[in-house]
């Protein structure tokens, strides 16, 4: 009797132990193929990066990446994402593009699910129609530009012509730019999202002669549009203005000293503080190139999930402790100052940065100043969820 019951707790005590160690699933759905890929190669990687550093885990929970590409199409992530759910998994990140986004999260937070984007935060989820499932480890998209009014307004633009590719994110970029900035806009131009050939638009910003551009244009179009503007001889009497993902690391290595004195306003750079050293020489140890803000984005919200799977146990179905978690964002950010608002965005600081020529034949992004501080977005006004 003794021997049965000795192995009946055994048998138990195995099966809790191989229960507790299951590695709770995250969905990871991103864009890997098309002219954009790289942008979702270093969202997964920099999420990789965190995983890897604590040896399989987040917050010392096993973890396991389930990595879908979107491959850019709002209905192709759909699929991917409606099958995951079927699935079982109730954790979700990785999407790099806003309309991708919103073809995601309704089927994330309609199962009951969590979703924590590394990259994009369109308008249409941040005030009124903020979700409890919904968090943004990133920042808000307009908020992103509206630094850059700011910035257009301390170098002292007093006429700009804004440019951007017409879809969500692009049309919250020029949003966000006209909320702060305080002179004329003599053009809002909007582009294809996989246009090439810009020559049409950049003859218009001669015509127009303004005191600055201000361009949002990400990935592969961005390196075409900042090639064609420095070779255009623009660069040299029109100074261009623009967020980090309009010139990022790997953009600037392909378009050279041609990005030669252009402004970028970001939310950080790599000597912000001695976590970022570190991050950007780990990330190199291991991929063997640069990170961008994107690897740090992504960075950031494996470990913002870490710190809440540490406080449920790896519980992903305590929903609620898992939220509420999220919510105190109880985790170092390489950005230094991070808080979530109440509408489940960032608030945070963003710089104005330089790309200056270098040792390397190229150019790199050096320090100007601080041009907000602990900034919010102004949707989370109208965000009337309960905590």
């Amino acid at each position: 009797m003794y021997a049965k019951r000795s192995l009946a707790i055994a048998l138990a005590t195995s099966a809790f132990a191989a229960s507790a160690q299951a590695p709770v699933k995250i969905g990871f759905i991103t864009t890997l193929s098309t002219s954009s890929g790289y942008i979702g190669e270093d969202l997964r990687d920099g999420f990789r990066l965190a995983v890897k550093q604590e040896g399989g885990k987040l917050g010392g929970v096993p973890v396991e990446l389930v990595i879908e590409d979107d491959a850019l199409k709002p209905a192709n992530a759909k699929q991917v994402v409606d099958r995951m759910v079927q699935s079982g998994i109730r954790l979700y990140t990785g999407v790099n593009f806003s309309n991708v986004l919103a073809a995601v999260v309704p089927s994330v937070t309609k199962a009951g699910f969590t979703y924590v984007s590394a990259n994009p935060g369109p308008s249409a989820f941040a005030g009124d129609k903020c979700e409890p499932g919904y968090f943004v480890a990133s920042y808000q998209n307009d908020w992103f530009h509206a630094a850059g009014g700011v910035a257009a307004n301390e170098q002292g633009y007093k006429r700009v012509v804004v440019m951007a590719p017409n879809y969500q994110a692009g049309r919250d970029a020029i949003a966000g730019f006209k909320s702060t900035y305080k002179g004329e806009v003599l053009a809002e131009i909007y582009t294809k999202l996989d246009q090439t050939d810009f020559s049409v638009e950049l003859a218009r910003v001669r015509s127009l002669a303004p005191d600055a551009v201000y361009q949002f244009h990400p990935g592969g179009a961005g390196i075409n549009f900042a090639k064609q503007y420095g070779s255009s001889g623009l660069g040299k009497t029109v100074p261009m203005l623009m967020p980090s993902f309009s010139m990022d690391r790997r953009m600037m290595d392909a378009t050279g000293t041609l990005a030669g004195g252009f402004y970028v306003t970001d939310l950080w750079y790599g000597d912000l503080n001695d976590a970022s050293r570190k991050f950007v020489k780990d990330f190199q140890a291991t991929y063997s190139r640069v990170p961008t803000s994107y690897a740090v984005q992504a960075y950031d919200t494996a470990n913002l999930i870490g710190s809440a799977l540490r406080a449920v146990k790896g519980d992903v179905n305590n929903t609620g402790g898992l939220r509420a978690a999220l919510r105190k964002a109880d985790f170092a950010s390489l950005r230094g100052d991070f808080a979530m608002a109440n509408n489940q965005h960032p608030i945070q600081n963003m710089y104005l940065l330089q790309l200056q020529k270098d040792n390397a034949g190229g150019v790199s992004p050096k320090f100007v100043r601080k041009v907000v501080s602990k900034g919010t977005d102004a949707y989370a006004a109208a965000c009337k969820m309960a905590s």
